[in-house]
């Protein structure tokens, strides 16, 4: 399994300022850091390949869709720019030589419906997903839909919905992104939803219940990783935790949730590395075994 993190462990959104995360999560010994794309007119690629390939490591991008790019919109103009959004995305992990794109690429994020979803919100965001991800064939990369909880999204809120969805999609390079923050609330079983996505996982946020420090809280971590050893999952897999607020997307971040980013990042790779090797999960970052 790959180990990462999430930028927004530090910075509350990307730009070049924040290249030196980079280097400071290569010197922890992770493999990958997960780079935002909110803002794709401030998001440099060839800076970040630059910086990505100097240092010697991974990344994977991810992103979420707002108001006006809502693909599930019954304006046809709003879906039109969601689908021409998500392929700019797509395109903007290619220039940084990377193949992994994940995340809210379904509907928009924190939508304020009044009814549960309809046929034509799951046609819409299949139609408008299948378009992005043939062009994401063109250039190698894969798509992760992100199933999150009843707050942030009307949609998709399971592993099993994510994979109903995958299948309307009809494409091979769509696949599934768990998030145990989101699966504390909607998921009867972290080992069971783990299970389900099998082969077809290609990321996985590792997020304590408060999206805290990962093992001070209520997720059931062994459940987790025993699946994920039962899988034999090589993945990429990164902690994620926002340390502020952000004027691109809602992290609710009304308190302090660990004393710094480098304290949540220091002690949260250790207590992961921990179950890594408790279940016998292979990763890269420290060779072997960790």
């Amino acid at each position: 399994m790959k180990l990462g993190i999430h930028a927004y462990a530090w910075c509350s959104e990307w730009s070049n300022q924040a290249l030196d995360l980079i280097d400071r999560v290569k010197g922890l010994e992770l493999d990958f850091i997960e780079i935002p794309l909110m803002k794709l007119d401030s998001f440099d690629a060839s800076a970040v390949r630059r910086r990505l390939t100097d240092a010697g490591l991974d990344a994977v991008t991810s992103t979420v869709l707002l108001k006006g790019t809502d693909i599930t919109s019954r304006d046809p103009d709003v879906r039109r720019r969601g689908v021409a959004y998500l392929k700019s995305c797509v395109e903007a992990t290619a220039a940084i030589g990377k193949t992994n794109l994940s995340g809210v690429l379904y509907s928009q994020h924190v939508k304020d419906p009044h009814e549960r979803p309809s046929e034509a919100d799951w046609e819409y965001a299949a139609g408008g997903l299948r378009e992005a991800a043939r062009h994401a064939q063109k250039y190698g990369v894969l798509l992760g839909l992100e199933p999150v909880n009843r707050y942030e999204s009307n949609l998709m809120n399971t592993c099993a919905q994510a994979l109903q969805l995958r299948d309307m999609i009809g494409e091979p390079n769509v696949k599934i992104h768990l998030d145990t923050y989101h699966m504390n609330i909607e998921e009867k079983s972290f080992y069971d939803a783990t299970k389900l996505a099998g082969p077809d996982l290609i990321h996985y946020h590792l997020c304590e219940n408060d999206r805290g420090i990962p093992g001070t809280g209520l997720v059931n971590w062994d459940d987790i990783f025993r699946a994920l050893g039962e899988i034999g999952y090589s993945g990429y897999a990164a902690l994620e935790s926002f340390v502020d607020m952000t004027d691109n997307m809602n992290t609710w971040v009304w308190r302090q949730l660990a004393p710094s980013g480098d304290a949540l990042v220091a002690e949260g790779v250790a207590f992961i590395r921990r179950m890594m090797k408790k279940h016998r999960l292979p990763g890269s970052a420290a060779g072997g075994f960790v």
